[in-house]
């Protein structure tokens, strides 16, 4: 009895303990709802030229990725641009990209408002839609500002941008513009490596293909499934996967002794229309795809399973599966180590490894005890693949040269374990 009650102890001062040192900063989402996955109507965005009252300013959402929705010209170089939702309800993600000059260069504001949601992504700005910086600080406001650290109600209402335009055109966007004809390019200079192959797998709603990468040794039997951009918005998350990726394709002694190991198979776009179209969440089925890895209505997820399914049956065995998103902050969401195999410690392993390498900046962990409807990809990857699954979550505003770090870190950390096995 007195050894009982000292565990009990023990066990109080411990909980105790891991109470007072709770990780700061976001602190993940809470549990995914359960919804319908069966097409609903989406309204698309109308697309051209706006022509100001002025007659010399112009808007245009005409190329992909666009997204704008309305102007009006307040006056004094003053403009008011309207963002909505591809339908609703819907996640407040709400992603915005467009052009804008003049006959007349002059510097103006531009304010952005939404429709249901409120701010969530920093300006990016960019002469040539390929390169993209961040709007100077000092010429970007918030209005109604929001309470709090993270999630939409830290996010102000509006905000307020000066820009200088001229008659060339300047891009202001969301988050840096990876539409499919960019992802596609990048697939393409992959290819041009002998061991790197591309496939398309299946095609979107509006015909666009899902490509999958491959690379690694044909004859191995073990294979590592990755995807991305289930969720247009979700740049940083793309960025991580896009480093993590090439540094498996690398020229290192560590990457080339994996890939004669393993076969790598990778999705970087699963929601090509999504993307093209500007959307804020859902595919053109009007669908956040993250949550149909149970029904598979849409073409999308239906062609990343037939895939899988076909991979087993030929003996290949799945030993890892990682779904790269972005959302407030970093964040990993593993499966709770209580339901799951001892074998997938290897999850916490790699998380451990890429935390020890870099500990400048923190990454909170929120393990999820919700697996059963399977609905999103790493539930689906874990019970009906049998593999040790994660989604893999970069923060909106992580930087760009640490997203490229984490990318590679994570492969390095996650090659090192597998041939450890």
């Amino acid at each position: 009895m007195r050894i009982f009650s000292c565990l009990f102890v023990f066990f109080l001062l411990f909980s105790c303990a891991k109470k007072e040192e709770a990780p700061a900063g976001f602190q993940g989402q809470g549990p995914t709802p359960l919804v319908s996955t069966v097409t609903k109507p989406v309204q698309p965005q109308w697309k051209g030229i706006w022509y100001m009252e002025d007659s010399s300013t112009y808007f245009t959402n005409d190329f992909e990725g666009g997204r704008l929705n309305g102007v009006v010209a307040d006056g004094d170089n003053h403009y008011t641009v309207l963002i909505t939702a591809e339908n609703e309800p819907i996640n407040p993600s709400p992603w915005y990209a467009f052009k804008i000059w003049t006959d007349s260069p002059r510097k103006v504001t531009i304010q952005l408002t939404y429709q249901g949601s409120r701010s969530r992504y920093y300006p990016k700005i960019s002469t040539d839609g390929v390169s993209f910086a961040p709007l100077d600080t000092a010429d970007y406001k918030e209005i109604g500002l929001g309470e709090g650290e993270f999630g939409i109600n830290a996010a102000p209402e509006s905000v307020e941008m000066v820009v200088d335009i001229t008659t060339e055109p300047i891009w202001i966007s969301a988050q840096e513009l990876w539409t499919s004809s960019k992802v596609f390019e990048w697939i393409d200079m992959l290819d041009e490596r002998e061991f790197v192959s591309q496939e398309d797998i299946g095609m979107s709603r509006q015909g666009r293909p899902i490509r999958m990468v491959t690379m690694g040794n044909p004859e191995a039997k073990q294979a590592l499934m990755i995807i991305s951009r289930q969720h247009p918005p979700e740049v940083t998350g793309f960025l991580a996967m896009k480093s993590f990726i090439e540094t498996i394709a690398g020229s290192s002694e560590q990457s080339a002794a994996f890939r004669d190991q393993f076969m790598i198979y990778v999705v970087p776009l699963m929601n090509p229309d999504g993307v093209d179209n500007g959307h804020w969440r859902h595919n053109f089925g009007g669908i956040d795809l993250n949550r149909d890895w149970e029904a598979f209505n849409q073409p999308e997820t239906s062609a990343v399973s037939e895939f899988l399914v076909q991979k087993q049956k030929e003996g290949i065995d799945f030993v890892f599966g990682v779904d790269f998103h972005s959302t407030w902050d970093d964040i990993y969401y593993p499966i709770d180590s209580t339901l799951t195999d001892p074998g997938d410690w290897i999850i916490y392993e790699w998380i451990e490894g890429i935390t020890n390498r870099l500990p400048q900046k923190k990454t909170n962990v929120r393990p999820s005890k919700q697996i059963e409807p399977t609905m999103v990809s790493r539930n689906y990857f874990y019970l009906d693949h049998d593999m040790p699954a994660i989604v893999f979550e970069l923060g909106d505003n992580t930087p760009r040269d640490f997203l490229r770090e984490k990318g590679k870190v994570a492969a390095e950390e996650l090659m090192r374990l597998l041939m450890e096995e």
